[in-house]
This record gives C-alpha cells, sequence and structure tokens, in this order.
C-alpha cells in the first residue's frame, strides 16, 4: 500500500510538471507570435537596408554599371575630406539647434496653457496641431510665398511698422534661419501633442499637496512638473533630433541647398550625390555616417539624462 501511495505522489508530481510545461510552452509560443512580426519588420525596414548601405559604401558603385569594384574604406577617406559634407553637417546641426532650442520651449509652453482648460482649448488645439498633418511641400510653397522679397506678406508686414525688409532666402545669411523658422511652425504641434499628454498623466494629488504645502505656481511646475515631464521631455528630444537631421523637402523646395551652399544639409546632399550624380557608393557612406551619427547622439543623451527617464 505505501509503495502504492507513493507510486501516485510521483503521478501526480509528474502530470503537474508536465501541466506547468505545458503552460510556459503556450507561453513561450504565445511571447514568440508576438513579438516574431516586429522583428521581422525591423529586420526588413532598418537592419538589411543598413547592412546594404554600408555593403554598397564600400563599393565605387554605379547604377548602370556592369560592375562594383570594391574600394574598401575611400568613400569615408573622401568623405571627411570633402569641404561640401562639412559644410552640410554645419549646416544640419545649426538647424537642429535652432529646434531643440525653440521648437521644445515653445511646445511646452503651448502645452501647460492648453492644460490650464480654458475656453476655446479643443480649438487652439486642432489650429497649432493642422500644420503637423500638411504636406511638407504645400507648406514650403507657400512660406516661399511669403518670404518673397518683393510681394511676400512678411516683408509686407515689415514695411507697415518701419522695419527694414529683408532678402529671406536670397541671403547666405538668413536663409537657412528661414527654413528653421518655417520648420518650427509646422512641427511644434507634434512637440505641443506629446507634452500635452505627459500633463495630463500627471496626478492632481500632487499639486493639490504643493498647493497646501504654500508652493507658488513657479514651485509647483519646477519640482512637480519639470520632474514627472522628463521621460517625456527625453522623447521629445529625441524625436526632434531625428526629424532635424533629415531636413530635406523644405531645402529642396525652398532653396536647392543655395545660396552659397549655406541651407546644404547632409540629406540634401547624399540625395545629390547619390541620385543626380550616381556616386551610390559615395551617397551610401553618407547616410552611413549620417545614422552614425543620429545614433551616437541619441545614446550620448540617454546616458547624460540618466536611467530615470524611462516609464
Amino acid at each position: 500500500m505505501a509503495q502504492s501511495h507513493g507510486l501516485e505522489r510521483v503521478r501526480q508530481r509528474l502530470g503537474g510538471y508536465l501541466s506547468s510545461a505545458s503552460v510556459d510552452s503556450d507561453t513561450n509560443l504565445s511571447w514568440y507570435a508576438i513579438v516574431l512580426p516586429k522583428v521581422i519588420l525591423f529586420a526588413v525596414i532598418l537592419l538589411i537596408p543598413f547592412v546594404g548601405a554600408f555593403y554598397i559604401s564600400l563599393h565605387k558603385w554605379a547604377p548602370l554599371a556592369q560592375s562594383h569594384p570594391f574600394v574598401g574604406l575611400d568613400n569615408y577617406v573622401r568623405l571627411f575630406n570633402d569641404p561640401v559634407f562639412w559644410d552640410a553637417i554645419i549646416n544640419t546641426a545649426g538647424y537642429s539647434m535652432a529646434l531643440l532650442v525653440f521648437d521644445v520651449p515653445i511646445a511646452l509652453g503651448l502645452a501647460l496653457l492648453l492644460n490650464m482648460n480654458l475656453r476655446g482649448t479643443k480649438f487652439y488645439s486642432a489650429a497649432i496641431f493642422l500644420p503637423v498633418v500638411t504636406s511638407w511641400v504645400v507648406v514650403s510653397l507657400i512660406w516661399s510665398w511669403l518670404y518673397n522679397p518683393e510681394y511676400g506678406l512678411i516683408n509686407a508686414a515689415l514695411g507697415t511698422i518701419g522695419l527694414p525688409q529683408l532678402s529671406w532666402l536670397q541671403s547666405s545669411s538668413t536663409a537657412l534661419a528661414s527654413i528653421a523658422l518655417m520648420s518650427i511652425w509646422k512641427h511644434v504641434g507634434f512637440n505641443m501633442v506629446i507634452f500635452l499628454a505627459g500633463l495630463k498623466g500627471i496626478p492632481d494629488d500632487l499639486y493639490e499637496a504643493a498647493i497646501v504645502d504654500g508652493a507658488s505656481r513657479w514651485q509647483r511646475f519646477r519640482y512637480v512638473t519639470l520632474p514627472l515631464l522628463k521621460p517625456t521631455s527625453f522623447f521629445v528630444i529625441v524625436v526632434t533630433l531625428i526629424f532635424s537631421f533629415r531636413v530635406y523637402t523644405q531645402v529642396y523646395v525652398m532653396t536647392q541647398g543655395g545660396p552659397v551652399r549655406s541651407t546644404y544639409t547632409i540629406v540634401y546632399y547624399f540625395w545629390q550625390t547619390g541620385f543626380q550624380q550616381f556616386e551610390m557608393g559615395y551617397a551610401s557612406a553618407i547616410a552611413v555616417v549620417l545614422f552614425l551619427i543620429v545614433f551616437g547622439l541619441s545614446i550620448f543623451q540617454q546616458r547624460t539624462w540618466g536611467d530615470d527617464v524611462g516609464y
């Protein structure tokens, strides 16, 4: 009898183990079913193209050529000795800095105003966000007309108040700033919506406790809002940085890199090299370097902001 009871206990334990293993197996299968499509999508859209671009950058690659000779790192050596590339780097960095310095704070200020639940909040939110969903080509054409030195509305408005009129897109000293101003106007609504979502996620109890403790409006913003918006701010800054380094359409439509290469950007130079001069190997080297710059800046921001930017 004792032996039969012992065998029964073994069978029960074995059955429990097999059932738990079956559950774990089903869980693993469900996990793979969820993750596998995303891994495939990541590989198809990002990983495989990057590997392909790096491979092409190691060759002298012309689209219609029968052979593509291997040149190693010659394209990268040529790139770092190319003054046009460095002009594009400087212009892109200046454009990115303008968006980070002005776009992000303006978006935060607008989000704070709209979060106060004033009258007409929905209308103002829609009006500010409307440029985000408008085509870059359409916006660039409209702003080119506004910037026109002869019949543009901006110079006309400046003339009515006695300010000097400017050649916005025709001068190398103002062309890049003019494009950045237009880009801020178009993109600020996107960052505003992200900040507004972050503000909605802050519990009201924290503000009520701060008011009970006698905190002023500035102190509530400094010690409650800003710390709790840190993950949102990190996301906004990274997305804005990536967006700014991809600037191309407005440059192509409004200035085509001029005047005197003052609006040459990395992506515009990549397009011109690859699709006008058909130097695909050299253009791929530009693309790889652009990826490394953006990736490095994103990692630097992650390390600078610390580990408390996770959600």
